[in-house]
C-alpha cells in the first residue's frame, strides 16, 4: 500500500478531525455485542458490553491510537418476530422502532460508536452471503436433513425461541430452544424436556427439514490450541471455552425455516434464511466495510481485519461467549482456509451479569432500569460512574438505587465535585479570577501530589488496556481522595492570610490535579470531565489533549464554577425502586 494511502486510512481511523502520528500508533478494532432490536436497552446490557467498550475506545483514542468501534441492531433474531406477533405488528416495524431507540440511548449516554448500523442492510446481506458461500465452497458447510420441532396447530416449523421447556442440564423450567439463561448452556430445541410452543402452547412434534450445517467439529483441535495460547484472556472466558472444547464441538445448523432474515444464497432454499447466530457475528466485518465506504476510503476496513498487528476486542455479556470464542473464530479459520485471511479475536473480555436489586433483569417482568426512562429523569455520568464502579468483570454484581444515590452523593458530589468547586471558587476569589503562577519551587507534599496524579496515568492506563476498568476508575478516584487530604493538610484558606505564596502553591497544584483527574475520568464520565477540565483554565478539546495531565497556565482565566453533579434526596432511591416490576 502506498504511503499516501496509509496516511489517508489512518486519518479515517482517527477522530475529531485530528491526525496524530505517534511513534508506532496501534490500530484497535472494538467490536460490541449486537443487541436484539425487540426492546429498549436496559442498564444491565449497558454494563455488560456498551459502557466497557466505550471506556476502552475513548482511552485508546486519547492515547493517539487508531480506533474503530462498531456494532448494530440485530434485526433478524426471533425475539423480534416474537415481539411482532405479540404486538400484532411486523418484524421490520419492531426493529426500526428499537433501532432508533438504541441510537438515541447511545447518543444521550455518550457511547461513542464510529458506526452503529444494523443487520437489515444490503451491505450486511452481501457480506454475510459471501461468507456463507466461501465456507460452503471450502467444504465447511454441508447439507443435511434436520429434525425440527413443528407446531401442528400453527402448521409451521418453530424457530428455537418459539420453543420453551425444561433445561436438560440444570432443570430450569423456562429454558428457550437455543439457550438456558439460568445455567448459560447452549441448547438444541429437541433437547428440551416437556417442550411447548410459544405460538399455541401445543406440544410440538419432530419433523424433517433440509438445512445447511457448519462443520464446527472440524475446528475443535485448532480452536483448542488457539484458545490455550490466550494467556491474557479472563480466566472465566478461557476456562469456559476450553470446557466446551473438551466436550467437543458439534456441527450446527446455520439455516432455518423463517422468512425474516438473510436469504440462503442457494437455489432450492427459497423461504429459508441464514440462522441469526451465524449471520450476526459477521456483522462486525460488514459494519467495518460499511464504515469504510461511508468515509470514502473503501479499503480502510482492511487495516482492522488484515493487518496482523491490529488488536481486535469483542465486548460481550457472558451468555455470548461461545459465539465469539468458538463459532466466530471457526468461521474465520475456515475463511482463511478458503483464501481470505481475517484476524482472529485478540480478546473477548466478556462481563458477567449486573442484577437489579438482587434479581436478574427481565423484560417480561419489567425488572430492569430501562435506559430511555433513566435518561429522561437523570444525568448520564452518575450512572456511567455507578456501573463502572460495580462492573461485573469477574463475577455478577448488583445494582441498587440506594447504592446509586449513596455513590452519587458521597463520591461524585462530596469527593470529586466538591474538590473542583472549592478549589476553583477559592482561587477565583483570591487571585482575581485567574490561576496563580507556577511556583519556582514546590514543597515536598506538593511535589508528591503532582507525581501521584502523573503516575496514575500509567497505572490506570495499564488497567484499561487489560480491560480492568473498575480498577482503573478506583485508581483515579483514589487521587481525588488524596487531593482532598492534601488540601485539608495545606489549608490554603488559612494560609492566604499569613503566607500568600504557600496558598498560591497549594491552589496551583490543586488546579493541576483537577486537570489531570479530568483526563483520567474522561473515558468514564465524558459529560462532566470536560467541564471540570475547562474550569481550571484549560482551553480546546480535552480528548485532543491526550492521555496526560495538561499543565494549568499561570494567569489563565477561571470560569465561574457550576456544580458538576446534583445531590440526590434519599427518596429518589425509593421512587426508582418502586418502578421495578411495575
Amino acid at each position: 500500500m502506498a504511503e499516501a494511502d496509509e496516511r489517508k486510512i489512518a486519518a479515517r481511523l482517527d477522530h475529531a478531525g485530528r491526525v496524530r502520528f505517534r511513534a508506532m500508533p496501534e490500530t484497535i478494532l472494538v467490536c460490541v455485542a449486537w443487541p436484539y432490536a425487540n426492546t429498549p436497552l436496559h442498564a444491565g446490557q449497558v454494563a455488560g458490553a456498551y459502557l466497557p467498550a466505550d471506556i476502552f475506545a475513548r482511552y485508546h483514542r486519547m492515547r493517539g491510537n487508531r480506533v474503530l468501534m462498531v456494532s448494530g441492531s440485530d434485526a433478524h433474531g426471533t425475539p423480534i418476530t416474537v415481539r411482532a406477533e405479540a404486538e400484532g405488528s411486523t418484524p421490520e416495524a419492531i426493529f426500526e422502532r428499537n433501532h432508533q431507540s438504541f441510537l438515541d440511548t447511545f447518543a444521550r449516554f455518550g457511547v461513542s460508536f464510529d458506526l452503529f448500523t444494523s443487520t437489515n442492510t444490503a451491505n450486511h446481506r452481501r457480506v454475510a452471503q459471501e461468507m456463507f458461500t466461501r465456507l460452503l465452497e471450502a467444504g465447511y458447510i454441508y447439507r443435511a436433513t434436520q429434525t425440527l420441532l413443528y407446531d401442528p396447530k400453527a402448521e409451521r416449523f418453530l424457530p428455537d425461541r418459539y420453543v420453551e421447556g425444561t433445561c436438560p442440564k440444570c432443570g430450569d423450567a423456562n429454558a428457550r430452544g437455543d439457550q438456558c439463561d439460568n445455567c448459560g448452556s447452549t441448547l438444541d430445541a429437541l433437547e428440551l424436556i416437556n417442550p411447548r410452543s410459544r405460538l399455541s402452547n401445543a406440544t410440538p412434534e419432530p419433523r424433517a427439514s433440509e438445512h445447511f450445517f457448519l462443520k464446527l467439529s472440524a475446528f475443535n483441535k485448532r480452536l483448542t490450541e488457539w484458545v490455550s495460547q490466550q494467556t491474557h484472556w479472563r480466566p472465566a472466558v478461557k476456562n469456559f471455552t476450553l470446557g466446551l472444547l473438551r466436550e467437543g464441538l458439534h456441527d450446527r445448523a446455520i439455516t432455518r425455516d423463517i422468512d425474516w432474515g438473510i436469504p440462503v444464497p442457494v437455489t432450492g432454499f427459497e423461504g429459508k434464511c441464514l440462522y441469526v447466530w451465524f449471520e450476526a457475528v459477521i456483522g462486525y466485518l460488514s459494519a467495518s466495510i460499511e464504515w469504510a465506504e461511508q468515509h470514502g476510503v473503501p479499503e480502510a476496513w482492511k487495516a482492522c481485519w488484515e493487518e496482523p498487528t491490529t488488536r481486535t476486542y469483542y465486548f460481550q455479556g457472558k451468555d455470548n461467549v461461545p459465539f465469539h470464542t468458538t463459532i466466530w473464530p471457526a468461521m474465520l479459520m475456515g475463511s482463511a482456509d478458503a483464501g481470505t485471511t481475517l484476524n482472529l479475536p485478540y480478546d473477548v473480555p466478556a462481563n458477567q451479569y449486573v442484577t437489579m436489586s438482587g434479581a436478574k433483569a427481565s423484560s417480561s417482568r419489567n425488572w430492569a432500569v430501562w435506559m430511555p426512562d433513566y435518561l429522561d429523569r437523570h444525568d448520564p455520568d452518575p450512572l456511567r460512574y455507578m456501573l463502572s464502579a460495580v462492573m461485573p468483570e469477574t463475577s455478577d454484581s448488583d445494582f441498587t438505587w440506594t447504592e446509586y444515590v449513596r455513590r452519587n452523593n458521597d463520591e461524585l458530589v462530596a469527593t470529586w465535585g466538591n474538590l473542583v468547586n472549592r478549589v476553583v471558587t477559592f482561587t477565583r476569589r483570591n487571585f482575581d479570577g485567574c490561576a496563580p503562577a507556577k511556583p519556582a519551587m514546590l514543597a515536598d507534599a506538593s511535589q508528591r501530589m503532582l507525581e501521584r496524579v502523573d503516575a496514575t496515568f500509567a497505572l490506570a492506563g495499564n488497567h484499561i488496556e487489560a480491560v480492568q476498568l473498575r480498577a482503573a476508575l478506583q485508581a483515579a478516584f483514589a487521587v481525588a481522595q488524596d487531593a482532598n487530604r492534601y488540601l485539608d493538610d495545606r489549608a490554603p484558606w488559612s494560609a492566604i492570610r499569613t503566607d500568600r505564596e504557600s496558598a498560591a502553591e497549594t491552589l496551583w497544584v490543586a488546579l493541576n490535579v483537577i486537570s489531570g483527574l479530568s483526563t483520567l475520568l474522561q473515558p468514564f464520565m465524558p459529560f462532566t470531565s470536560p467541564k471540570a477540565w475547562a474550569l481550571v483554565g484549560n482551553t480546546g478539546d480535552l480528548d485532543a489533549a491526550g492521555w496526560q495531565r495538561s499543565e494549568v497556565t499561570g494567569g489563565a482565566a477561571l470560569p465561574e464554577p457550576a456544580p458538576l453533579f446534583v445531590k440526590l434526596d434519599d427518596s429518589v432511591a425509593a421512587e426508582e425502586k418502586a418502578r421495578l416490576g411495575t
